[in-house]
C-alpha cells in the first residue's frame, strides 16, 4: 500500500521544506503531509563543491521525507481492489465480503460502513460540508 501511495503523491516541496500531497480519486480532496524543514535551509554555499554537497543532501532528505509522507498517507488512503483508485477514508467502505470505494459499492449495489467512522448506505456520499478532505494547516483529514 505504501508503494501505491508513494507513486500517487505529488511533490510540493520548496528549497526550505519538504511537503507532499495525495488527491482522493473519488471526492477530489487533497491531503498534505506534515512539512519537514530542510536541515540546511537558508544556507548559501560559495564554492561549487559545496553546492553539489547541498544538492545531494537535499535529495537524500527529500527522499526520507517522501517515505515518511507515504507512511502517513497510507493511514488515510485506501486502494480499491475493483477500480484500482486511491481514495480517502471518507470515500472507502468496509463491506461484508470485500472493502470498496463508494463508487464501486454503488455500481455493485453493496452496502458498507465508511472507514472514517460514519455509517452510510453506499448510495450516500460521506458526511461533510463539501465532501472534501480538509488539509490546510495541520496536515490531517
Amino acid at each position: 500500500m505504501k508503494r501505491v501511495v508513494k507513486e500517487a503523491m505529488g511533490d510540493c516541496s520548496t528549497v526550505e521544506e519538504f511537503r507532499f500531497l495525495v488527491r482522493c480519486q473519488e471526492c477530489g480532496g487533497i491531503w498534505h503531509s506534515s512539512p519537514i524543514r530542510f536541515s540546511k535551509a537558508g544556507a548559501e554555499p560559495e564554492p561549487e563543491g559545496m553546492r553539489t554537497i547541498l544538492r545531494t543532501l537535499y535529495e537524500r532528505e527529500r527522499e526520507a521525507a517522501r517515505e515518511k509522507a507515504a507512511a502517513e498517507a497510507a493511514e488515510i488512503f485506501n486502494y480499491c481492489p475493483v477500480c484500482g483508485r486511491l481514495v480517502c477514508d471518507r470515500c472507502f467502505l468496509i463491506c461484508e465480503d470485500l472493502d470498496l470505494c463508494i463508487a464501486c459499492a454503488n455500481k455493485l449495489r453493496v452496502r458498507g460502513r465508511i472507514v472514517a467512522g460514519e455509517t452510510s448506505d453506499a448510495r450516500e456520499l460521506p458526511a461533510g460540508a463539501d465532501g472534501k478532505i480538509t488539509t490546510e494547516g495541520d496536515g490531517t483529514i
